[in-house]
């Protein structure tokens, strides 16, 4: 379970990071991130819509994807603000792919992020 302080709570927030976000995309999942100026923890938030299953497969996949952000959370740079959005292929894809996965989207939207400057919230 990802802890409380790295929890992205707010729509607003959300919406944010989405549409100004460095995006990576791989087959099962998209990552969108963004950096603030605020030096607070990093925080997450995760987008498992209808398209992936029924609740039993979202829920298993969202639960997933937090374990895996939360192994990660130490490459992300503090006040750092990412989505993780599933793709339907996600549903039949192993924890092992959607690591995969996860970490080649995160290099790809971490490269795409650093050279811009921070985006005031």
């Amino acid at each position: 379970m990802l802890p409380a302080a790295h929890r992205m709570r707010r729509s607003a927030d959300f919406q944010q990071t989405v549409r100004r976000g460095a995006r990576g995309g791989r087959p099962t999942l998209v990552v969108h991130l963004t950096t603030t100026t605020d030096p607070g923890p990093p925080e997450v938030g995760l987008v498992v819509s209808r398209a992936v299953g029924n609740a039993v497969v979202r829920n298993l996949v969202r639960r997933r994807l937090r374990e895996l952000v939360r192994a990660r959370l130490d490459l992300l740079p503090a006040g750092a603000r990412l989505v993780v959005r599933a793709q339907p292929a996600a549903a039949a894809a192993s924890f092992a792919t959607l690591g995969s996965d996860l970490d080649a989207a995160l290099r790809r939207a971490l490269g795409r992020v650093a050279p811009r400057t921070p985006v005031v919230p």
